[in-house]
């Protein structure tokens, strides 16, 4: 075990970060280490908040304080000190969020390369790179403004002719009868507000519909003496879709709005001028259009020396990102469209070209969203980092990537309150010989399930959206259907195309619920808060309101939020805990009114198993609670952030809100995201349990410990992009192995071969 530290350690002493139970732990640098233990044991606190976030922390206070001010504030991390630490990267599992001028190709800096080499060798030549870049007026689109597409309003959604203004003729939220946008209309004394919009001559529609922003000329006394006219539709154009209230109304934009390719540059995004530039018989919007082992074989054609030194720094980057098993994306995708789980592999890949040595790397489960095929390309890309002179931390539950570490830690022994204790260190072998949590699920044999019948199908013909091949199958209903196939093989196309021929209402878990934020809470998602006020209210006859901490129950001081933040200007803000509640958030004389022995404060810091347990006796608060034990997430506390969750925590609980429904057809999206393995054998009992009682699951996923118990395994490749979207089997998952096209029976072989 020496020799694991003969290139030096980090060494963490006293870390208490969240639920860490004031742990001492060596690192091994220059080696690679994973972190794994069951969900919500501590591997993040320890990983990133304490080790990497005091990284970060450290390497900012080396900034002038001008400098500072611009950059991330770290919180100060729960540990006395942490010695031998490297510059750290982090590396989350979090999509990249980009608006629509982001692709691929303007994130990782290929973009600015191609404008360069279209300036230098491209034939007519127009002037310098700017002209090639459709975020800058020189080359954008003078029509769509360089986004390749217009939007525009779905009239005969917008307005039900049959109706009068007063009856509510405008169908679009916030200009509904007795709203201020509506009284724009109504008070404009332009219009007989009782006749119904189809007895409207042409000029009266075209005033109501189009009319640009104007002063009303004699307008009638009720008018409000600054406001201008503005037609409906450049009114929501202006106002909803194109300001910041749009992202509040996205479902209702939807419904009103027709997006098609400009008509000018047809979807290309520049000026005619860039369009006309070629290189090799392609102008720069067809090379960007092009997937990325393509974009390579086009670059191996140029031969100009003035494009040497571009052409190969172009190439080095593009080929980390193919090498790595991203060579289907195109260079045109936009960022937002990108997965946890691509986004991820595209910043490892950016690190791949990195002359730096000595650094360490902390990575957030790079397996989740990887096909087993897929996994040994980021295993790869990650010994080639270490080879580098790396120090790797990996949070992760994979087995191969267990398998690949030098190190291993494992936290637990529990979740939540019961983890946070370090219960295993050494080699994956010795992890393999141990008697813990995680030894002992690495040692089960693995067997398929005994697989159910479908009683009905649905039968698609014939899908082609997005990289479908004229896919045509039966969808088994009333069973476990498992979708998989490598990342980008056209699993979620498929999905999209099931959910779209359904014939009954579906229930779609996605891994970000709606509506959540920095105020929402398990208590307040699953609507049972007021009623705990209730309880407080009634025992201690008091008003319901005392018990709200976002109200009259509020610590004076705090105002609520248990912590008081002072801010420090160009230093990080300093957050303590409130000296006067002492983060209770609430009123001492609240705090004096007491329910079965405990304050509100008290309630809302228990876990969700406490909780259920101390409100036994009340049945529509016990219920909910009991499902989240249901779905594993008894181990939150009831008044934890529910931005601090997972993916794969966010789309259980959504889940325990439709555990009560009987028929139902469930979609989920790689339900056992942040899962150990003790875990998804939970998970996989609560999906048995929904098809016994009637429900259909579709499952996409890659986990080999739920495809080898799903009743029925559509698998997609036989790779990525427009290199997949074929049906590759369709059949109970033990048939799968007999099927040498199929990547998912081949992964299944070696996993069964692991007993």
């Amino acid at each position: 075990m020496t020799e694991i530290f003969d290139q030096g350690f980090i060494q963490v002493t006293d870390a208490h970060q969240h639920n860490l139970k004031h742990i001492n732990l060596k690192v091994p640098k220059q080696r690679i280490t994973v972190f794994t233990g069951p969900s919500g044991s501590g591997k993040s606190s320890l990983a990133f908040d304490t080790i990497a976030a005091m990284s970060r922390r450290e390497l900012n206070e080396t900034f002038p304080s001008f400098t500072q001010q611009y950059l991330p504030k770290y919180g100060e991390p729960q540990v006395e000190k942490i010695e031998h630490l490297p510059v750290a990267i982090a590396i989350e599992q979090r999509p990249i969020s980009g608006n629509e001028r982001s692709t691929l190709s303007t994130y990782t800096g290929i973009y600015s390369l191609l404008r360069l080499l279209f300036s230098r060798i491209g034939q007519p030549k127009i002037g310098d790179s700017d002209n090639f870049s459709f975020n800058l007026p020189q080359g954008m689109c003078p029509r769509c403004q360089g986004l390749g597409y217009i939007d525009d309003i779905d009239e005969t959604q917008l307005i039900d002719p049959n109706k009068s203004l007063n009856e509510g003729a405008i169908q679009f939220v916030g200009f509904g009868p007795d709203t201020w946008r509506w009284r724009r209309y109504v008070l404009s004394g332009l219009f007989d507000n009782d006749k119904p919009v189809k007895d409207y001559t042409p000029e009266e529609f075209d005033l109501l519909m189009h009319a640009p922003m104007q002063k009303l000329k004699n307008p009638p006394a009720e008018w409000y003496k600054t406001a201008k006219y503005e037609g409906v539709v450049p009114r929501i154009k202006r106002s909803v879709i194109y300001s910041k209230e749009g992202k509040r109304h996205k479902q209702e934009i939807e419904r009103i709005v027709t997006r098609k390719a400009c008509p000018l540059c047809h979807g290309q995004r520049l000026k005619a001028a860039a369009l006309g530039v070629q290189i090799q018989g392609q102008n720069i919007a067809d090379v960007s259009a092009m997937d990325l082992k393509h974009v390579l074989n086009f670059l191996q054609t140029i031969q100009e020396p003035l494009a040497r030194e571009v052409v190969r720094e172009m190439m080095t980057k593009i080929q980390s990102l193919v090498d790595i098993g991203l060579g289907y994306l195109t260079l045109n995708r936009s960022t937002g469209t990108l997965s946890g789980g691509e986004a991820q592999r595209i910043k490892i890949a950016k690190y791949l070209t990195s002359a730096l040595s000595d650094m360490l790397y902390v990575l957030d489960e790079p397996s989740v969203g990887l096909h087993p095929h897929d996994i040994r390309l980021v295993k790869a890309a990650l010994l080639k980092l270490k080879a580098g002179g790396n120090t790797i931390l990996i949070v992760d539950h994979h087995p191969a990537m267990m398998a690949l570490a030098d190190y291993a830690v494992e936290v637990g022994p529990g979740s939540g309150a019961k983890g946070g204790k370090i219960t295993f260190t050494g080699t994956y072998q010795e992890l393999l010989a141990s008697d813990t949590v995680t030894g002992h699920w690495l040692n089960k044999a693995h067997h398929f399930a005994q697989t159910r019948t479908p009683q009905k199908t649905l039968a698609l013909e014939h899908a082609k959206l997005n990289n479908l091949a004229d896919v045509s199958v039966d969808i088994p209903l009333g069973v476990m259907t498992v979708l998989s196939g490598v990342a980008g093989s056209g699993k979620s196309s498929l999905a999209k195309v099931i959910k779209a021929n359904m014939a009954s209402d579906y229930v779609d878990l996605t891994q970000r619920p709606v509506g959540i934020n920095i105020r929402s809470t398990p208590v307040t998602y699953l609507n049972i808060l007021d009623k705990i006020r209730q309880l407080f209210a009634k025992a201690n006859g008091v008003s319901s309101q005392l018990f709200s901490y976002n109200g009259k129950g509020a610590c004076p001081r705090c105002k609520g939020k248990g912590v008081t933040i002072t801010n420090m200007a160009f230093m990080d803000a300093v957050v303590q805990t409130c000296e006067l509640c002492h983060g209770d958030r609430y009123r001492q004389d609240v705090l004096a009114y007491h329910y079965h022995d405990k304050n509100i404060a008290q309630v809302l810091k228990l876990s969700v198993t406490e909780a259920a347990s101390f409100f036994a006796d009340v049945p529509s608060i016990q219920t909910k609670l009991a499902n989240l034990e249901t779905v594993g997430l008894g181990y939150i506390s009831l008044n934890q952030t529910l931005t601090t969750l997972s993916g794969g925590e966010l789309q259980r609980l959504n889940l325990a809100l439709k555990l009560d429904g009987k028929g139902h057809t469930f979609f989920f999206d790689e339900p056992t995201a942040g899962l150990h393995m003790k875990d998804t054998a939970n998970l996989l009992q609560l999906f048995k349990r929904l098809v016994d009682e009637g429900n259909s699951l579709i499952i996409i996923e890659h986990n080999l410990d739920v495809i080898s118990q799903a009743d029925w395994l559509i698998d997609m490749g036989p790779a990525a992009g427009q290199y997949g979207g074929q049906v590759m089997y369709s059949g109970q998952p033990a048939g799968s192995l007999d099927q040498p096209n199929s990547l998912t029976g081949q992964a299944l072989k070696g996993y069964l071969e692991r007993e």
